[in-house]
């Protein structure tokens, strides 16, 4: 019997590219011996893209769909795929083709070869305004300074993983998701596939700068406490820098009757808005601790013909 591959979409009103995506995967696997399923999940779309996949799947019975009851994120939408999945392996790309469907076979073989996650390394496109890569630089650069995992500059949700990695990675019950983090912390025997990414075929990214940002936010405090230790860091240097400043305390004490508003207003400024930072710091872990204790399903099926 032929091994199964389930290949997960998410989609997010990506209409105008669903179908075409959905046809590039076709043609890959009719030129291989594996069976397939194909999973779009619908992260709550606003256009046309759920009666696309409904209308594909009356076609095809490899073609499958999960609508979440709304908008959830990219990361959630992407964890349903992944949860609901029945292959030997499980495949997960973007809709919109910058993930190009033909490495699809170079995946495979590295899995065969015995690899249980085969992930993926953009490229940096030189075609990209210089904004876009910038920030896709500093993104990598925060996550590496500022957690305990390290992730190669590119690396994205663009990755195979074998059912044995799929079975461990179900049982993750959090809130803030970080799915590349998550399977890197979770080790394995790994691969990695440099690619060149196409461009997208229609419609615009819905990742912004506010939106890697938060990404980024996510990822730092979900994958280490690495912040906290800098705060505490932040305070023993503060504190040790302020002992530099003591001997001409003394001296201004004896010598000098004139009080020194502009430096104090300046120095209580600077310790409040420090304070107010570790404070925030503190502030979003207990957050965390706070959403997770709710235990709260991390997204909602409203419909789906996976049986």
């Amino acid at each position: 019997m032929d091994k199964l591959v389930s290949v997960v979409i998410p989609a997010y009103n990506e209409e105008e590219n669903i179908l075409v995506v959905i046809d590039h995967i076709e043609d890959v696997f009719e030129k291989l011996n594996y069976d397939y399923e194909l999973i779009i999940v619908d992260d709550g779309c606003a256009d046309r893209t759920l009666d696309l996949v409904r209308e594909a799947a009356q076609k095809d019975s490899r073609v499958f769909y999960i609508e979440l009851s709304r908008n959830f994120g990219h990361q959630p939408a992407l964890k349903a795929g992944l949860d609901s999945a029945r292959g030997d392996c499980v495949i997960s790309l973007d809709a919109d083709l910058q993930h190009p469907p033909r490495l699809l076979v170079e995946m495979l073989e590295k899995w065969e070869q015995g690899y249980d996650v085969v992930y993926t390394r953009r490229q940096e496109d030189k075609n990209l305004p210089f904004k876009k890569r910038k920030t896709s630089r500093l993104f990598y650069k925060l996550m590496n300074s500022l957690s305990d995992v390290e992730l190669e500059p590119g690396t994205a949700d663009f990755r195979l993983m074998d059912r044995s990695v799929i079975n461990v990675f179900k049982d993750f019950k959090e809130n803030d998701l970080f799915v590349r983090g998550m399977v890197k912390w979770l080790g394995f025997k790994q691969y990695a596939l440099d690619y060149i990414p196409n461009a997208r075929f229609a419609g615009s990214s819905k990742y912004n700068i506010k939106r890697m940002r938060k990404l980024a936010m996510q990822g730092v405090t979900s994958l280490s406490v690495k912040p906290l230790h800098m705060a505490v860091y932040l305070g023993f240097l503060i504190s040790g820098l302020s002992l530099l400043y003591l001997p001409y305390a003394i001296y201004a004490y004896f010598h000098t009757h004139v009080s020194g508003w502009a430096s104090l207003i300046v120095t209580i400024a600077f310790f409040g808005g420090l304070q107010l930072i570790i404070l925030g710091i503190l502030g979003i872990y207990i957050g965390k601790m706070f959403m997770q204790s709710k235990n709260r399903p991390t997204y909602i099926i409203r419909s789906t013909n996976i049986k």
